[in-house]
């Protein structure tokens, strides 16, 4: 059984790999002055993470079913604390960005496991509650992560500058290890599937061909091998799935089973999840950007202005389960959707408005008002989509939700970062940050049409 402790040592390392995938968002101009990367390799710093976790995580949970969820958290933390402490150290750029892939693959080994630990160790309305909580910790952690970097490069402690960012996981490593070596519960699969080759290499075929060109290739002039790698994706991505459904009819356990997806809570709530992280993690990238080259604002302003959004976040994320309990899942994320789609529309209106003296005080409600509509959705759909899972297929669920999700953020900061970029390079920042926040309101209203074929209820919660 997963105690208190327990639990909270597992959402801390659920926290650490998203707080990761954002902090660097605002260190970003501090890493070209000193290492000058210049902005191929300062997306590499980005994408290198984002792609060796995506890549990885539905293996790591397959891991974590086979030789324990506890193991493999643990190692992961190691794992982690020594790839961060390995970017803190780097002396240029490509050292950096190696160490972020190490540092992603870390993230994949711990990740699955918390979900899975949860999902196989608690049960009713403890299970109820940790998910939700997991849901809101998932969602303060990619806020916080911005916030905390813009705290720390504007700190600069004892002259480490943007070092910090990385070097900060550490300690909070070590305390994981100790916090869970005495508290987090060892579960595995009763039936351990054995690890699935031609699946995993397939996958990784697929993630790459899609998310390397599309984070590179405005940054690198949109070379030859990106429209190449584009061509070979949707081949890719047939041939994973032709292999998946033959060892699924043949009996044995794929890596991503297609049984699992006739699951109609999974199916329908990853749906929703892959619109709705993908327009987060454009938005949030492209805020950070816009306010510091486009306003000249310091780290710490740009993290403060996204303060409202995750104090509403978390308010949201602790009223949904009473929420769900009266209205029903297909009401409570669609209001969400609708809140969301408020809070950005508003924050729009007030770039257009008079984006040369614009403040973090203007941004105030509509970052207020879209962090309460995200708190609403994001710990509500974590819920739905493992509600039906079989405990023996906790770590699959588990890879394949947070995958979904991975995935989702690296195409939000190609797409909508890209989009952004392209157009503040032929235009002022103002207009560039306007057209892509009335594009990601497109990307809210697609999440709110598919929040409506959610089921009512949460099945067997």
């Amino acid at each position: 059984m997963l105690g208190a402790l327990g639990l909270f040592t597992v959402l801390l390392g659920a926290a650490l790999p998203l707080v990761d995938f954002f902090i660097v968002n605002v260190a970003l101009p501090t890493i070209d002055h000193d290492l000058a990367a210049g902005p191929a390799l300062l997306e590499l710093v980005v994408a290198g993470y984002g792609l060796a976790y995506a890549v990885l995580l539905v293996l790591g949970g397959r891991l974590g079913d086979r030789f324990g969820r506890r193991r493999l958290f643990l190692g992961g933390m190691a794992a982690f604390g020594l790839t961060s402490l390995a970017c803190g150290l780097a002396p240029d750029a490509w050292t950096l960005v190696g160490a972020r892939v190490a540092q992603g693959a870390a993230a994949a080994l711990m990740l699955p496991q918390v979900l899975a630990t949860i999902h196989s160790s608690t049960s009713g309305a403890r299970h109820a509650r940790a998910l939700s909580l997991y849901g809101a910790t998932a969602g303060l952690a990619m806020v916080a992560g911005q916030i905390l970097g813009g705290v720390l490069v504007a700190a600069d402690v004892a002259g480490s500058g943007w070092r910090s960012i990385f070097l900060v996981n550490v300690p909070v490593a070590v305390a994981g290890l100790v916090l869970g070596a005495r508290s987090v519960p060892e579960t595995r699969s009763d039936r351990p599937a054995p690890v699935d080759l031609p699946g995993t290499l397939l996958l990784a075929v697929a993630l790459l061909t899609l998310l390397a060109p599309l984070t590179e290739g405005r940054a690198a002039g949109w070379p030859l091998w990106t429209w190449v790698a584009l061509g070979v994706f949707p081949f890719a991505a047939a041939v994973f799935w032709w292999v998946e459904v033959r060892a699924d009819r043949a009996g044995r356990t794929p890596l991503v089973p297609p049984s699992l997806l006739r699951l109609v809570s999974l199916r329908r709530g990853l749906a929703v999840v892959l619109p709705l992280s993908l327009g987060f993690s454009g938005f949030m990238f492209v805020v950070a950007i816009a306010l510091q080259q486009g306003l000249a604002m310091g780290a710490i302003a740009s993290g403060l202005a996204l303060v409202p959004m995750a104090l509403a976040f978390f308010g949201a994320s602790l009223a949904g389960p009473r929420l769900i309990r009266r209205w029903g899942a297909t009401r409570v994320v669609p209001v969400g959707a609708l809140a969301q789609g408020l809070g950005i529309g508003l924050i729009a209106w007030t770039v257009w408005r008079d984006w040369a003296g614009l403040s973090v005080g203007d941004l105030l409600p509509g970052m207020a008002i879209a962090g309460l509509g995200q708190g609403l959705q994001l710990p509500v759909l974590f819920r739905l989509v493992l509600s039906e899972v079989p405990p023996a297929q906790a770590g699959v669920g588990s890879g394949v939700m947070v995958t979904t999700q991975q995935s989702a953020l690296a195409l939000g900061v190609a797409t909508l970062g890209s989009l952004f970029l392209s157009l503040a390079g032929s235009a002022d920042m103002g207009s560039a940050l306007v057209t892509t926040l009335l594009v990601q309101l497109g990307v809210v209203v697609l999440t709110l049409l598919l929040s409506l074929r959610l089921p009512r209820t949460l099945p067997n919660d």
